[in-house]
């Protein structure tokens, strides 16, 4: 095998590689034998090839030739990779392969981008939503990744909102409901999907819709009413989020949230246990819940609630004391999560990574 291959396969399976690994990579994507191992594992690297920036920064201007116009995969690699560090020289080409078809298609890789200013990757974002018109994958990403700009996501409001009457309508309301005020002028078509009446509606749209309802004009009623009614009448795992976020204005639904707690199903027990202590404020029934989720064997399987019930423990905070010795030991492992495929393996764990030191750092301080 040869140095950049071994180099690739190294930090696919280890969580902390020596730091010659991810040069090796650097090396092999910036040669001009560059492998798609070694392309595909950049993306992911974050802020692990970050003194690499410059060199990155270079080769990306080579692959745009020498009007700065180049827009292909080579262009794709190097700018991801450098958003991925968090550096603006990124922006220009994520502009440029926004008019032309060229971010990614997958979430999780998306989501490289959120390392950048949320204002600044909002636009990049709008740009691809216009671009795309109703291309599933180009529509699915760029919502995605406008949620994670939050408000700074306002100037796209209009734009959202036009994916409304769409199959990406579940996603544009999860988007205006992170924005929040800005996207008041959505919210008669958002209560309309709350009543069942929007185009589309059914299924678990009236929920987001009613908690978007809630987030954009401050008043709680239609969200705790939509929500609650979905918490006590078996579509559960659909509600309690909601609930949870609106907290002790949910006071009304403890009873049955509380219930919901011995739940045949892993995630209806964790979400509601995040409920009823967001309700409350009582962590003791809600501590044992998630711990009993949190697997140390987990190999990132997304059918389990595993990283959730972590982020939520982290949430608890002081009074979830008793989590902090199994994170820890989670923390320390070697090996990175195997389910995930080799795409997104990296990404996967960094996520989970994040969230147990999160969660450490609120529990106790750990880290500080």
């Amino acid at each position: 095998m040869s140095r950049s291959g071994s180099a690739v396969e190294t930090v696919l399976r280890e969580r902390r590689p020596d730091p010659a690994c991810w040069d090796a990579v650097v090396d092999a994507v910036c040669s001009e034998e560059s492998s798609y191992d070694a392309e595909r594992v950049l993306i992911q690297a974050g802020t692990a090839v970050a003194r690499h920036a410059d060199r990155i920064a270079a080769d990306l201007r080579r692959q745009q030739g020498a009007f700065g116009t180049a827009v292909g995969h080579g262009v794709a690699v190097r700018a991801l990779a450098l958003a991925g560090t968090g550096d603006l020289r990124a922006l220009p080409a994520l502009h440029s392969l926004a008019e032309h078809g060229g971010l990614p298609y997958n979430r999780p890789e998306a989501r490289v981008m959120a390392a950048l200013p949320p204002a600044e990757l909002a636009a990049v974002m709008r740009t691809k939503l216009r671009r795309d018109g109703d291309g599933y994958h180009g529509n699915t990403t760029a919502l995605e990744v406008l949620a994670l700009c939050g408000p700074a996501a306002a100037p796209a409001v209009d734009d959202v909102a036009g994916r409304l009457g769409t199959q990406f309508a579940y996603d544009a309301m999860r988007v205006l409901g992170r924005i929040g005020p800005a996207a008041a002028a959505t919210a008669d078509r958002l209560a309309a999907y709350a009543t069942g009446r929007g185009q589309g509606a059914g299924g678990s749209y009236p929920r987001r819709a009613a908690w978007a309802h809630w987030k954009v004009t401050g008043d709680p009623a239609l969200a705790l009413d939509v929500c609650g009614t979905a918490v006590r009448s078996g579509t559960a795992s659909h509600g309690l989020p909601f609930l949870a976020d609106l907290g002790p204005l949910a006071a009304v639904h403890t009873t049955p949230v509380r219930r919901l707690m011995e739940s045949p199903g892993a995630w209806t027990r964790t979400y509601a246990a995040h409920a009823y202590w967001r309700i409350t404020g009582d962590p003791e029934p809600a501590v044992p819940v998630l711990l009993a989720e949190v697997d140390p064997a987990w190999d990132g399987d997304p059918a389990l609630p595993v990283r959730e019930a972590v982020r939520i423990l982290g949430e608890i905070g002081a009074r979830a004391v008793s989590a902090a010795s199994l994170l820890r030991r989670i923390l320390a492992q070697e090996e990175r999560l195997s389910r995930p495929w080799r795409g997104v393996r990296i990404l996967a764990d960094q996520a989970y990574v994040r969230t147990l030191t999160e969660a450490l750092e609120g529990i106790d301080g750990w880290g500080e």
